[in-house]
């Protein structure tokens, strides 16, 4: 059911770090837009160890959560029931808290990739690249399930990381071909290219981006750009930021959380940019 305006209903991102989240901004330049006037969207650092006294003391005005790492995987035993997308990679970013009292989990970060290359014009490719084997890439392989026709080549830097990306392409039946780090030059020639890395990781690449690029999803958003999407952008080729997948995913969950869709994309966009060029 769609929330009442002036209901008073409460949200909240939670995770360790937690400063620099960009959730508050999204939710309630949403919240503004949609007019729900007695919703409040908060930020909480928590870590694993204190996730279940934070569950235990939440009330009956709490509409949902967003969570970010190290969460997504220890959230799941406090739960009643995950969606199948959840199930398929591990990891829940969004709890929703029903009128009945459930506690359900979601992950809105794999449709989230979806539809932030969707919006890019990027709806199926035969072939596709992922630079990097962390927390993100497994949620990476997901969207590509989606998106990618053909094999996935996987750029690592350790035979563990290797071994944990087979087990997720075996468990989300997508076609894996592991590469080593060394080579990642070449991942840059797919047609599109996925990098989970974290900041600076990628910068050494930016010089061997190709004459005509196809398409990058960078997932970092801040800082902005990364020197191989500024190089990417430069060359012609299409580039896919973080800030649009957050937007996208947070757009998912405002829609779980209040009923009310579709959620106002263009209004929580221009708040994330505002406040990311004020940084």
């Amino acid at each position: 059911m769609p929330a009442p305006a002036t209901d008073a209903r409460r949200a909240a991102v939670l995770g360790s770090p937690i400063a620099h989240s960009l959730s508050p901004v999204l939710h309630r330049a949403a919240y503004a837009e949609l007019g729900l006037e007695g919703w409040t969207y908060d930020r909480f650092e928590v870590d694993e160890a204190a996730l279940p006294g934070f569950f235990e003391k939440l009330g009956p005005e709490w509409a949902g959560l967003s969570l970010t790492m190290p969460l997504k995987r220890a959230v799941i035993p406090l739960l009643d029931e995950i969606s199948d997308t959840a199930a398929s990679v591990d990891a829940v970013n969004t709890v929703v808290f029903t009128e009945d009292g459930r506690r359900t989990g979601d992950n809105t970060d794999i449709p989230g990739m979806v539809a932030a290359l969707r919006e890019h014009g990027v709806e199926k490719v035969d072939t596709a690249a992922v630079l990097g084997a962390g927390a993100t890439a497994s949620s990476a392989l997901a969207a590509l399930a989606r998106v990618c026709t053909g094999e996935v080549t996987v750029y690592v830097r350790s035979e563990a990381r290797a071994t944990e990306m087979r087990g997720w392409a075996e468990r989300l039946d997508v076609e894996v071909r592991i590469a080593d780090w060394a080579d990642a030059e070449q991942a840059l020639r797919a047609p599109l290219v996925v990098a989970t890395t974290p900041a600076g990781t990628t910068d050494a690449l930016a010089s061997a981006v190709p004459a005509a690029p196809a398409t990058l999803f960078d997932v970092l958003y801040d800082p902005w750009p990364t020197a191989l999407a500024a190089r990417w952008s430069a060359l012609g080729g299409a580039v896919v930021g973080g800030l649009d997948l957050l937007l996208h995913q947070a757009v998912l969950q405002v829609e779980q959380m209040t009923g009310r869709a579709p959620a106002p994309l263009a209004a929580m966009r221009k708040a994330g940019e505002r406040a990311l060029a004020d940084r």
